[in-house]
C-alpha cells in the first residue's frame, strides 16, 4: 500500500483535520499555505504549485515541504485529497443553511445561527473521526478503577471540566474540579497511584494547565489531556492524550467549536465510565434525579 492509500483509509483523518492539528507548528510560510487551503479548500486546490506560492508570498519548496509535511509525495495528492474533503463536509452539511466564510461585521442574524452551527456540526463530525476509540477506552478504564479525579482547565476549558466533575459526581464517583491555578497545583502534587488528573486545553499551551498536568504526573497519577493539538506541550506531559478537532470562527476567544467538540469528548467519557458499572451508575442517577426533584416538590 502506498503511503497515499494509507491517508486515505476510513480511519485516518482527513486532511483539513490535519492541517488544523499541526498548524500551531508549521513555519510562518507553511502556516500561510494551510491558512489559504483551509479558506477555501475547493478554490486552493485548483492552484498549481507556482500560483500556491505566489498567493502564499512563499516558494514552490515552501509548498512541496508542506505536503510532505502531510505526507504526501507529491501536490497532487493532497489535491485529490482536499476536494475529496471538500465533498465529504457538503455531505455533512446538506441539510444546513448555505453560507461561507468566518463570521463578519455585516452578518444577519440568521447567518450568525448558520455560520455558528455550521462550525459546530463540522467540529462535532471531524472529532468523531480523529477521536481515538483505544485512547478513550484506556482513559474511561482508568478512571472507573481510580479512587479521585482531579480536574483543571482555564476560561472556557474550566467550563468544560465543571461539566465533567458535575456528572462523575452524579454516578458516586469522586471528582474535583480546580478553577483556581494555584489550588490546582496544590492537589495534584497531593495525587498519586490510583488517582486521574484531567487537563483540559483547546491549544495544549496554557501554562498553568501544563504546570497541573506536569505535577500530577510527577505525584504518579495518570494523567489525561483532552486537547485539539496531539504535537502541543500539554499532550507531552499526558498518559493519555484525547484530541478534538474543532473549527473556530474569528471569535476564537468565545471558545465556539472548541468548546462543542470538548463537551463531546466529556460525554464520551462519561458514558463510558457510567456503562462499566451500568447497574450502579444507572441506580445513582436516579437518586440524585429523585434528591433534586423531592427537594424542588417539598419547596414548591
Amino acid at each position: 500500500m502506498s503511503h497515499d492509500a494509507a491517508r486515505d483509509d476510513a480511519g485516518a483523518p482527513p486532511v483539513l483535520v490535519r492541517m488544523r492539528a499541526i498548524r500551531p507548528e508549521l513555519r510562518p510560510s507553511e502556516r500561510r499555505i494551510a491558512d489559504l487551503f483551509l479558506a477555501d479548500p475547493a478554490a486552493t486546490a485548483g492552484l498549481s504549485v507556482a500560483e500556491l506560492a505566489h498567493r502564499c508570498d512563499t516558494s514552490t519548496t515552501s509548498v512541496v515541504r508542506f505536503c510532505k509535511r502531510l505526507g504526501y509525495e507529491h501536490v497532487r495528492e493532497l489535491r485529490n485529497h482536499v476536494l475529496r474533503e471538500v465533498e465529504r463536509e457538503t455531505y455533512d452539511t446538506a441539510a444546513l443553511p448555505a453560507v461561507s466564510g468566518d463570521i463578519d461585521r455585516n452578518d444577519t442574524l440568521a447567518d450568525i445561527v448558520a455560520k455558528v452551527s455550521l462550525a459546530e456540526t463540522l467540529s462535532l463530525a471531524d472529532t468523531a473521526k480523529v477521536l481515538d476509540t483505544e485512547s478513550l477506552r484506556a482513559a474511561v478504564e482508568a478512571i472507573t478503577s481510580s479512587s479521585r479525579v482531579d480536574i483543571f482547565g482555564v476560561g472556557a476549558s474550566s467550563i468544560v471540566g465543571l461539566d465533567l466533575q458535575r456528572k462523575l459526581t452524579r454516578i458516586g464517583r469522586t471528582a474535583l474540579e480546580w478553577s483556581d491555578p494555584h489550588a490546582a497545583w496544590t492537589s495534584a502534587a497531593t495525587l498519586g497511584p490510583g488517582n486521574v488528573a484531567i487537563a483540559v486545553s483547546h491549544s495544549g499551551a496554557t501554562t498553568d494547565t501544563i504546570e497541573f498536568l506536569l505535577l500530577a504526573r510527577k505525584a504518579g497519577a495518570t494523567t489525561i489531556a483532552i486537547t485539539n493539538h496531539a504535537g502541543a506541550p500539554l499532550a507531552g506531559q499526558a498518559d493519555i492524550v484525547l484530541t478534538t478537532a474543532a473549527r473556530e470562527t474569528g471569535f476564537r476567544s468565545g471558545a465556539l467549536g472548541s468548546r462543542i467538540a470538548q463537551l463531546m469528548v466529556v460525554d464520551c467519557i462519561f458514558i463510558g465510565v457510567a456503562q462499566s458499572n451500568y447497574d450502579r451508575s444507572m441506580e445513582a442517577l436516579r437518586d440524585t434525579f429523585a434528591a433534586v426533584h423531592h427537594v424542588r416538590a417539598n419547596g414548591a
